[in-house]
C-alpha cells in the first residue's frame, strides 16, 4: 500500500497535514498550520513537487 497525506483541521480551526507510509506510521508532519485549507493543499503539492530531488543537507558536524 502506498502512503498518503492526510490534511485535518487541529483545535484551533486551522489547516495541518501529515504524510503515512502504507503501514499507517506517521513519517512526516507539516510544520505550520494553515489559515485556508487550499494553502495547506498547495503545501503538500510542494512537498510532492520538491522532495524527490532534495539533497540532504546534514548539519550535525
Amino acid at each position: 500500500m502506498a502512503g498518503k497525506f492526510e490534511l485535518y483541521e487541529d483545535k484551533s480551526g486551522e489547516y495541518r497535514f501529515r504524510l503515512k507510509a502504507g503501514n499507517g506510521e506517521v513519517i512526516a508532519t507539516g510544520s505550520e498550520s494553515y489559515k485556508t485549507k487550499a494553502a495547506a493543499l498547495n503545501g503538500i503539492e510542494s512537498i510532492k513537487k520538491n522532495a524527490g530531488d532534495a539533497k540532504v543537507d546534514d548539519q550535525t558536524s
